[in-house]
C-alpha cells in the first residue's frame, strides 16, 4: 500500500499508529521550509511561488496546501498598492512606429527589448530608475539610476549597460513610450550602425509597453513601497540588490513557467549550442 503513495514504509505505520500525530509533524516540518522560502523572498512570495520554490527543492506539495498552512500562520505576501504610469511624451521630436504592436513573443534572446523610466522617491529628493528588459527571458540587461532625467544619465547609461551586457546579434525591436529620452537626437545616435529597431507606444496607450510597466510595479509592490530611503545612496543600494540579486537571479516568474530569468536563459543558451 505504501508503494501506491510513493511514501516509505516507516511514514506509512506512523500514520497507521497515530494519524492526527502524524499529519501534525509533517505540518510542522513543511511549515519550517514553508517560513524559510518565505524570509529568502522577504515576504514577497504568495502560496504559488512558494509551492514551486519547494517543488523545485525536491518537496512534493501542491499550492492549495502551501495556501492553507500561509493562512492558518498568518503569513501573506506584501500586500500590493497601486502603481501610477507616467511619462513625459511632450515634446517636438520625431515619434517611431509602433512596431511591436502588443506583441510579446519571442524565439529567443536579442529579438525584443522594452525599457521604461520611473521615479523613486528619497529623503534626498527624487531618484530616477531606467530599465531594459528582454522579453525572451524577462532579464533586466540594462539599468542605470540618476539625480536627474537627462537623455545621458537615463536611457543612454542604460543602453551602453544593455549591448555590453548582450550585444545585438540580429534585427532587434527596441520598443519604449514616447518619452522625450527615448525620442531625442541624442539616444538615436546610439542606435545607429546597429541592427536596431526603434519602436514607440501609440499615444495615450500606456499598455503596449505593458511588460516594462509591469516590472516597475513589482519592484515597486514588492520593495519600494515598503521602505523608507532616507538617503539616494540607501536607494541605489537596494534598488540594485533587488534587480542583480533578486529579480533577475531568484524571483520565480509566471511568464516563464515560475523559472527565474537566469534559468530561462541559461536553458535558451544551452538550446540554441544544441541545435548549432
Amino acid at each position: 500500500m505504501s508503494s501506491v503513495f510513493g511514501v516509505s514504509s516507516s511514514s506509512y505505520y506512523k500514520w497507521v499508529q497515530d494519524p492526527v500525530g502524524f499529519w501534525e509533524q509533517q505540518n510542522s516540518e513543511l511549515l519550517t521550509k514553508l517560513k524559510e522560502v518565505y524570509s529568502m523572498s522577504k515576504g514577497r512570495y504568495g502560496s504559488p511561488r512558494i509551492t514551486k520554490e519547494l517543488n523545485a527543492d525536491g518537496i512534493k506539495v501542491s499550492r492549495p496546501r502551501i495556501a492553507r498552512l500561509m493562512g492558518r500562520n498568518g503569513i501573506k505576501s506584501i500586500m500590493k498598492r497601486k502603481y501610477r504610469v507616467t511619462t513625459n511624451s511632450n515634446h517636438l521630436y520625431p515619434v517611431s512606429a509602433n512596431l511591436l504592436r502588443g506583441d510579446f513573443s519571442t524565439t529567443g534572446p536579442g529579438e525584443k527589448w522594452v525599457s521604461d523610466i520611473t521615479y523613486i522617491r528619497t529623503g534626498e529628493g527624487w531618484l530616477y530608475l531606467t530599465v531594459i528588459m528582454d522579453l525572451a527571458d524577462r532579464k533586466i540587461v540594462g539599468w542605470s539610476m540618476d539625480n536627474s532625467m537627462g537623455t545621458t544619465s537615463t536611457v543612454v547609461d542604460a543602453w551602453k549597460m544593455a549591448i555590453k551586457n548582450r550585444p545585438p546579434e540580429k534585427e532587434l525591436i527596441f520598443h519604449s513610450d514616447r518619452g522625450v529620452q527615448y525620442a531625442s537626437h541624442e539616444f538615436r545616435r546610439c542606435l545607429k550602425g546597429l541592427p536596431v529597431l526603434q519602436s514607440m507606444s501609440r499615444k495615450g496607450n500606456c499598455w503596449d509597453n505593458a511588460i516594462a510597466e509591469s516590472f516597475f510595479k513589482t519592484l515597486k509592490t514588492e520593495m519600494v513601497y515598503h521602505r523608507k530611503f532616507e538617503t539616494k545612496a540607501q536607494a541605489k543600494l537596494e534598488i540594485f540588490e533587488y534587480i542583480e540579486v533578486w529579480y533577475n537571479r531568484k524571483r520565480r516568474h509566471s511568464a516563464l513557467d515560475y523559472r527565474t530569468p537566469v534559468q530561462a536563459e541559461n536553458e535558451m543558451r544551452k538550446h540554441r549550442t544544441e541545435a548549432a
